[in-house]
């Protein structure tokens, strides 16, 4: 061998040594974000020892929780001194608690089917990559809604959906030369369709219906929120973006009608409102009708949460750049195609955010009804249930109830929210 080959050595790359396991992982955060300064760590100790301080409480009360007895009374019995909470109020009167004290409990299927039945309408709407073809059920299940919750005559929902066909196709005819006619004249034309056909429909409509008759002063408990929740979100959207989009017309009676609406229904409280529901809004029917309750509620609600919302469109309208409005001129797009088409889609996504907090907060205020006699959730747990002999007494138990059950759906839709904000950001992909 020569010196040349003698002079190579053959030499192994010895691996880098894993870093430490202080520098990785669930330790590193700790340290970086729990315990980075003094302060932060007292802080987190504090934080760590209160959140003891709950559980320690907490979770032995949940823990030896009664729920197989048929009153307080029984339920502390079986307890014998122990700290636990009596659960049994949930099992005896869960039927309150989600459709009310009224509703017929041979009828229960029905709310309950709608309620599944709510999933499928929504789906194509939340979830825009399902067939566009199930739009027809969500179109249709606000009709199938009304007429298996309250039951009575098919005719009032088909008459309802005829009034809406009526009117969309009025919409369609006079849009293309006026967004204000084509608008106005499709309300105009369903209401006078619903008006007629009222007229038609026979007084005894509802004796020998197949699905019994439910008037709407016997809907209560978590029912009754979601159906307020859920109509009034609904109108609410379409009905906030028609008054950010009059506030912004040109034509000054449009505008300054929806100007007086929003800042006066925004400097009016909800309860207000409620209050006028309940007892002056039947006096701006005409004499001699009779308007359900319910709507009446729906009504001001809708008010209510609509001058929000268009506030919130309108910022995001505000916010577009005035080249998008420029871009749709220049495509040749009348005003109805360029609000469809360009502008609406960006201004909506936008306002998410501010459209997604108030639609939680209204849902959360639906609990006011309870003040005009309409037993929700809360009017359940304050009045039929507590002033019972056997459940007097049990609070904490029926308002983390509640309280359980406001938090997932509001939790969902904050959730959900987030997910479309994600779907939607093109412009930071």
């Amino acid at each position: 061998m020569s010196d040349t080959s003698a002079a190579f050595v053959r030499t192994e790359q010895v691996p880098p040594s894993p870093p430490p396991a202080s520098a990785t992982g669930p330790v590193k955060w700790a340290k970086d974000n729990l315990f980075s300064t003094p302060l932060y760590s007292l802080l987190t100790i504090a934080a760590f020892y209160f959140i003891y301080l709950i559980l320690a409480n907490t979770l032995p009360w949940i823990a030896n929780g009664v729920w197989g007895t048929s009153s307080l009374a029984e339920c502390r019995e079986a307890l014998n001194g122990v700290s636990g909470g009596c659960f049994s109020v949930l099992t005896e009167r869960w039927n309150q608690l989600l459709f009310g004290f009224k509703y017929p409990a041979d009828q229960y299927w029905r709310p309950a089917l709608t309620f599944l039945l709510f999933f499928a309408a929504a789906a194509p709407v939340l979830f825009f990559k399902l067939p566009r073809q199930l739009l027809l059920f969500t179109a249709l299940f606000p009709f199938i809604a009304f007429y298996l919750i309250w039951g009575g005559t098919i005719l009032t929902p088909i008459l309802a959906l005829v009034g809406f066909v009526a009117g969309y196709f009025v919409y369609q005819h006079f849009v293309a030369g006026s967004f204000a006619a084509g608008f106005f004249g499709g309300i105009a034309t369903a209401f006078v369709v619903w008006i007629i056909g009222g007229m038609l429909i026979p007084a005894n409509a509802n004796e020998g219906a197949l699905l019994s008759t439910v008037p709407s002063r016997d809907l209560g408990g978590f029912m009754l929120n979601m159906m307020l929740g859920v109509t009034c979100v609904s109108l609410s959207v379409p009905l906030g973006i028609a008054l950010a989009l009059g506030r912004q017309s040109d034509m000054p009676l449009i505008k300054w009608i929806c100007v007086v609406f929003i800042e006066f229904i925004r400097g009016v409280p909800l309860i207000t409102l409620l209050f006028v529901a309940s007892v002056m809004l039947a006096y701006f029917f005409p004499p001699g009708t009779t308007t359900d309750l319910f709507l009446r509620v729906v009504i001001m609600i809708t008010m209510f949460s609509a001058a929000y919302i268009a506030e919130v469109i309108r910022g995001g309208l505000a916010a577009l750049p005035r080249g998008q409005y420029e871009a749709a001129d220049s495509l040749g797009l009348d005003y109805p195609q360029a609000m469809r088409l360009i502008i609406l889609p960006q201004a909506l996504k936008i306002s998410i955010p501010g459209i997604v907090n108030v639609a939680v907060g209204l849902f959360k205020d639906t609990v006011l009804v309870s003040v005009i006699s309409m037993f929700d959730l809360l009017g359940m747990i304050r009045g039929p249930i507590l002033a019972s002999t056997e459940w007097n007494g049990v609070y904490w138990e029926l308002l983390g109830f509640a309280s359980l059950l406001f938090f997932v759906v509001c939790y969902g839709i904050s959730q959900y929210s987030q997910w479309l904000e994600r779907q939607l950001a093109t412009d930071h992909r």
